[in-house]
């Protein structure tokens, strides 16, 4: 199994970005025959991701391919909208881990637990400060390939 991580900023100004994107997971799923995708769910990058991952899904049926939400902490919202989260996602997930953490560590925390899970993070990384980048160089650190998609620009 094959387990692949989203990283982005919350803006994604190019439209090419999406071909990129479907070449990537393309790519990605030409090895095995399961895969798990994380997405943040925070964004245009990770939105884009998700839907290339549905389409994916439909180009290779035969794989077993699952899309998971990573929520850093719980909100009323999954309560509320738990039809589209449902329809949107395989499964949705708040890792133990983050429990107990203050709400405004547990993103950087969620970020450090999908990238610790992942053989693979495909980025989208454009500016040198800010969530995604923090995620990507801690990616690297911990010696994860990363593919960044705003380096192909």
């Amino acid at each position: 199994m094959t387990v692949c991580t989203f990283a982005g900023h919350r803006e994604v100004f190019l439209s090419s970005v999406k071909q990129e994107i479907d070449k990537a997971l393309s790519d990605i799923v030409q090895t095995e025959d399961e895969y798990v995708f994380y997405s943040g769910g925070m964004g245009d990058f990770d939105i884009m991701c998700e839907a290339a991952v549905w389409r994916v899904k439909k180009k290779y049926p035969h794989l077993n391919i699952r899309l998971n939400l990573v929520l850093p902490y719980m909100t009323n919202q999954i309560n509320r909208d738990k039809d589209y989260y449902e329809s949107r996602f395989d499964d949705i997930i708040i890792p133990m881990d983050l429990m107990g953490v203050h709400y405004k560590a547990a993103i950087k925390k969620r970020n450090r637990w999908m990238v610790d899970q992942a053989d693979k993070i495909l980025a989208y990384v454009y500016r040198d400060f800010g969530g995604a980048f923090d995620t990507i160089k801690y990616a690297l650190r911990t010696g994860k390939p990363v593919l960044n998609l705003a380096e192909k620009e």
